[in-house]
């Protein structure tokens, strides 16, 4: 009797939402564990490696569709027309079989479930996870920027020598080329900064939003920018360094902060660097408490 009576008064909704979440899980777990073994040992594709920030962006998505789970429930169940499109959409991108079509299925298939459950509420309240997770997912967007980078490429070359020889070095900077003591270090598009960018771009918009900032446009414009500034700067002293420790013969060094986990502590302490950061554009345009005084 016992047991029958916590069977009657399980919930419907809950139990259909568990099963969409196992569905889910058989679909794309294989997918989501092939991203991350890929961005921790570094064997997955260049371009898809640009996307390594979902390590941190798609578990701080799942904890917040998890912090949002009772308004979910409270929200009124009514399916918007476009989410079952949406679906069908995601359905035939995974099933197609091309890499990044099926990658892009998951927050396509997502975007939908939202609409086809709580219509557009849903989609207001889940919008920010959402974010996270389509612009953690690898696609196409590095291929068709990469022959774009040329100007920064060059600006990145040009800065690193100019640093160089004002250090006493013998330095020649030949277009996207560096000539230091005979040796030729080339600042590729994959050198360009663009991954280390895009990184920092997404941290921000969790660091935002976990701190509210998001909500004033003043923050979000001068924390971005002054991100950007911080995410060059970073990258052209990397490019610097790696061009004095290839030029000075200090292969060790050079490929510790290329290849091996020394450019990972680099980028890491870089991005926390927008802590404080933050905290001081916070603190710079927070209104004044106006206290008032009680008769």
């Amino acid at each position: 009797m016992q047991y029958q009576r916590q069977f009657r008064t399980t919930n419907p909704t809950e139990l259909f939402n568990f099963a969409i979440i196992g569905v889910l899980l058989l679909l794309y777990a294989p997918i989501l564990l092939h991203w991350c073994d890929g961005w921790i040992n570094k064997s997955i594709s260049t371009e898809h490696e640009y996307f390594s920030h979902g390590l941190i962006g798609l578990p701080f998505a799942a904890y917040l569709v998890w912090l949002n789970r009772k308004l979910w429930y409270r929200l009124r169940t009514q399916s918007h027309p476009l989410g079952a499109v949406l679906l069908l959409i995601g359905a035939f991108f995974y099933i197609c079989g091309v890499s990044e079509w099926v990658n892009l299925s998951l927050p396509i298939i997502l975007t939908g479930l939202c609409l086809w459950l709580k219509g557009r509420a849903g989609l207001k309240l889940q919008r920010f996870p959402l974010l996270l997770v389509f612009l953690a997912t690898p696609n196409p967007l590095p291929y068709l920027i990469a022959p774009f980078t040329m100007p920064l490429q060059s600006f990145i070359a040009g800065t690193a020598g100019f640093i160089l020889n004002q250090l006493g070095m013998n330095v020649n900077v030949n277009g996207i080329y560096i000539l230091v003591s005979g040796r030729v270090v080339e600042v590729a598009p994959y050198c360009a900064g663009l991954k280390m960018l895009f990184t920092t771009l997404y941290v921000c918009l969790m660091l935002l939003h976990w701190t509210g900032a998001i909500a004033s446009r003043h923050k979000i414009t001068w924390f971005l920018c002054t991100a950007i500034v911080i995410s060059v700067g970073a990258n052209i002293i990397r490019n610097t360094l790696l061009t004095y420790f290839h030029g000075t013969g200090q292969e060790g060094l050079f490929k510790w902060l290329h290849d091996s986990w020394g450019g990972d502590v680099y980028s890491a302490l870089m991005l926390l660097s927008l802590i404080p950061v933050l905290n001081k554009i916070d603190t710079h345009f927070s209104e004044p408490t106006q206290i008032t005084e009680q008769p």
